[in-house]
């Protein structure tokens, strides 16, 4: 846990086996144990997209089974939960991260990302923009609230891939600002150029940092993913990049010292409508 106000985060670049949630989970186990990772004292670590089984279109089949019961008890979570916990205590650290789910309580499917602490299930996000040419309109449920949490002082917008391509679900607001918004995503090659950019616009045009993770590797349906995750400064400066097509931790110190000076010497944030 970090001593200071700053936020220290940590985003693993991978590949991810295809609908194969017990191979995913051995090799994010390796990682966590990296003396990358497991020199550092962090405060969240963040993977991609449905880390546990790539992007499927089979929530049925793949998804956990999530039901309400496990805001209260960890004693029946699926095996991808309980792992999400481990890595948490393992490193003291909120560990963040799609998946695949199929809500029991109401027989419906969503592209859920959570957010694990030590203590628990802290909250999750529920993919609002449905990435209609890959047919997860179909498969999923959009969700419908926006979710800012609160995390070791800062607070934190959970945002899923698709999302990223549309500003208005990360605009930031003067009366509830969030200082970091996280991107998980499996994001394809052939739009790595919107990637690139689409990243590094949401921090400067929000005043926050941001940090987006992208998986690696060629999936089920041949789709390559390039990878070059990334973590930006609320000017849009690059922080920390990873190289293309490359297993690996990125990770920065988030400076609320330099936030909080940024925002009162440029206030662009009082001119939100």
């Amino acid at each position: 846990m970090s001593t200071t106000a700053d936020l220290k985060i940590a985003l693993l670049q991978l590949d991810l086996a295809w609908e194969n949630p017990d191979a995913n989970m051995a090799q994010i186990d390796e990682h966590m144990s990296d003396r990358v990772v497991s020199a550092g004292d962090w405060d969240v670590l963040v993977l991609p997209e449905m880390w546990a089984t790539g992007f499927t279109m089979q929530p049925l089949k793949m998804g956990i089974p999530w039901r309400t019961s496990f805001v209260q008890t960890a004693d029946d979570w699926p095996l991808p939960l309980q792992a999400m916990l481990r890595w948490s205590r393992q490193h003291n650290a909120a560990v963040v991260g799609s998946l695949s789910c199929h809500l029991q309580d109401d027989n419906r499917s969503v592209n859920r990302c959570v957010f694990m602490t030590p203590e628990g299930l802290r909250g999750w996000y529920d993919k609002r923009h449905l990435f209609r040419f890959a047919g997860e309109d179909d498969a999923y449920s959009g969700g419908e609230e926006r979710i800012t949490l609160a995390w070791r002082g800062w607070n934190i917008l959970l945002q899923i891939c698709y999302d990223l391509r549309f500003p208005e679900s990360s605009r930031n607001l003067q009366n509830e600002p969030y200082d970091v918004a996280l991107y998980v995503a499996n994001w394809p090659e052939v739009r790595a150029s919107a990637w690139t950019t689409l990243l590094p616009a949401r921090a400067i045009e929000n005043q926050a940092y941001v940090a987006g993770v992208n998986r690696i590797g060629v999936d089920a349906n041949g789709i390559l993913h390039k990878g070059l995750s990334a973590i930006h400064d609320p000017k849009g400066h690059v922080l920390a990049a990873a190289r293309a097509h490359e297993t690996q931790w990125i990770s920065a110190t988030l400076s609320r010292l330099e936030l909080d000076q940024y925002r009162e010497r440029f206030p662009v944030l009082k001119d939100v409508l």
